[in-house]
């Protein structure tokens, strides 16, 4: 591991904004791999799908403790962390309702098929309200991990920060997989249309890492309330959307298995890079 953390700092240098970049840059390539298996991979069974995200609420359920909520403790103490995680979740409690069930994308037709019965002009006004909530629910899914990416390179601790990059971005890959199938399933075009709207949604990481690594760096008091933040903002994903997407198909077991796999691997890379 230590040829990795040489690597990293080779290509980004020691400035933390820098570093949240190339962090949000690595983690939006992983979510372009995941969105283009689409291509190959063109069905991909409920079964699989559940099991992958399974697998991607346990990296992000653990790395939200082990990089982020733990380590703002160390650094501020419990309150602002607690202050933290409670402002994370609000703010996407608001945002969901502003853009609610997104499970129901991910799972199929439902708004299109719902349309159809209208008629055909109902179904394109359907197909098109589907467009957009699709992709302002993915991009509001995104940010709070592109954000953690940042905060955690802004937090200065290099290691810390690339066990949670490395965590994020292998959950995305899963994750990219899900959103392409979720836009082919909501009648947004063919395979590479599809692959194209997952990269897009997984590009907002990118800016969000960035804002993360400077907002900590240019006011430090900030930081155990940023990390808290962004912890409570991806735990409230994992637990509102993911978590329910993966327990309505029947595969409750081996999605279960999937998040306790995701556990054991962001532990290992938590302890690898310590």
């Amino acid at each position: 591991m230590e040829a990795f953390v040489d690597l990293f700092l080779l290509i980004s240098g020691p400035n933390p904004i820098v570093q949240g970049l190339v962090g949000g840059i690595f983690i939006a390539i992983l979510n372009v791999l995941g969105a283009l298996v689409v291509l190959v991979w063109r069905s991909p069974s409920r079964r699989s799908l559940d099991t992958a995200l399974g697998f991607a609420a346990g990296v992000m359920l653990t790395a939200s403790f082990t990089s982020l909520i733990l380590p703002g403790i160390e650094f501020g103490g419990l309150l602002p962390v607690v202050i933290g995680i409670a402002l994370g979740v609000l703010v996407l409690d608001r945002a969901d309702t502003w853009v609610p069930h997104v499970h129901v994308l991910v799972t199929g037709r439902a708004r299109a098929d719902a349309a159809q019965e209208a008629g055909s002009e109902n179904l394109r006004r359907g197909r098109l309200s589907a467009v957009i909530l699709f992709i302002v629910a993915i991009t509001l899914h995104n940010v709070p991990e592109g954000l953690a990416v940042g905060v955690g390179f802004g937090a200065g601790n290099l290691r810390d920060a690339l066990s949670l990059m490395l965590a994020i971005g292998i959950q995305n890959i899963p994750e990219g997989l899900a959103v392409s199938v979720a836009a082919r399933n909501a009648g947004m075009g063919g395979g590479w249309y599809a692959a194209l709207t997952g990269i897009r949604a997984g590009a907002f990481e990118i800016p969000a890492a960035v804002l993360g690594a400077w907002l900590v760096t240019a006011a430090e008091p900030l930081l155990p309330y940023a990390m808290g933040f962004a912890a409570g903002a991806m735990l409230f994903v994992i637990l509102d959307e993911i978590v329910p997407e993966t327990h309505t198909h029947g595969h409750e077991r081996v999605a279960t298995l999937g998040t306790m796999v995701g556990v054991v691997v962001m532990l290992v890379l938590d302890v690898a890079l310590g």
